[in-house]
């Protein structure tokens, strides 16, 4: 039997030949910066974050003091999306920003395997494991909300936060999401070699980065422009859209023991308004919470509220 393919349904044959080739170009080149064994220790400065190679995935950003609080990203995106929301975590927390294999400066898995939830899972626990922390909280969106979720049912995780989380869409429902992100593929492939220029206006910002935030001209200029390239040129995108969206689902949610609370945007075009309640429903417990007028990626929509949101249930004994 033929495996299902997400170009099916979103894209003609020839811009599926294309996307395709273009995301060989692209992985033989980052393997090929990435020459040298899988997981090893890779110093790298920049904007004064930390960084450091672990399982896989770029250790970011780490800053703040108390608890452990990990964040994880969603689809096309990096740590960066978390910025505006850093300030007022770091007050309570310990907070780790890490990208995820196959976006921003984390290698893809090694060749051959599938970057299933499952296997991105693995490659964040280990990172866990290399950093000593057996359990943090976690605060994932998107893709990063299902990923928080699966740490918590494997017992790493002491509590969630999961904003507009990915992965209990309905058939029907997976390919909107699925042609949402490739026509967003799309446009940022485009505009990834001129984005500096690209995104200088509000305007332009806005047009970029919708329809995944309700307000995008708050997004600052240089994180759009850096959006923007990961978002078109990060090797990770089609085979991570794959094996997740279009083929997986989450399993085990009655499992789950840990404070967990589900967030969805009020203007989250990306579905979150129905698959945030289906989490909620499936998860014992588990917390539902609107946010009033956030996008899908709600960070830099109200970073006050958003961080509250983690607080409240990642500061609560």
């Amino acid at each position: 039997m033929r495996e299902p393919r997400i170009f099916d349904v979103s894209v003609d044959q020839r811009v599926e030949r294309d996307l395709n080739e273009q995301f060989e170009i692209e992985l033989a080149q980052q393997q090929k910066r990435v020459a040298r064994p899988f997981g090893a220790f890779i110093p790298v400065a920049q904007d004064g974050d930390k960084w450091a190679q672990v399982a896989g995935l770029a250790k970011r950003h780490r800053a703040g003091s108390g608890d452990p609080l990990l964040l994880l990203h969603g689809l096309g995106l990096t740590w960066r999306c978390w910025r505006p929301v850093l300030p007022d975590l770091e007050r309570a927390h310990d907070v780790v920003a890490m990208d995820l294999p196959g976006f921003g400066a984390a290698p893809p898995l090694p060749r051959g395997r599938r970057p299933t939830v499952a296997a991105l899972s693995d490659a964040i626990e280990a990172a866990l494991d290399d950093a000593g922390l057996e359990s943090v909280h976690v605060a994932g969106n998107s893709l990063g909300g299902w990923i928080a979720v699966e740490l918590a049912r494997r017992g790493r995780a002491r509590s969630v936060v999961a904003l507009s989380p990915a992965g209990l869409e309905l058939p029907p429902e997976r390919l909107y999401v699925i042609s949402l992100n490739q026509t967003m593929r799309l446009r940022a492939m485009a505009a990834a070699p001129v984005a500096p220029v690209a995104v200088v206006s509000c305007v332009a910002r806005t047009a970029l980065l919708a329809p995944m935030r309700s307000r995008p001209w708050r997004v600052s200029a240089g994180d759009a422009a850096e959006e923007v390239r990961a978002f078109g040129r990060s090797p990770g995108f089609q085979p991570t859209l794959h094996w997740t969206i279009a083929v997986g689902a989450p399993a085990g949610l009655d499992a789950v023991a840990v404070p967990v609370r589900i967030c969805f945007g009020t203007r989250d075009v990306m579905l979150a308004s129905l698959t945030a309640p289906r989490y909620a429903a499936a998860i014992p417990g588990a917390d539902l919470r609107p946010l009033h007028g956030c996008g899908h990626v709600p960070m830099a929509d109200d970073p006050a509220r958003v961080a509250a949101a983690i607080t409240d249930v990642t500061t609560t004994r």
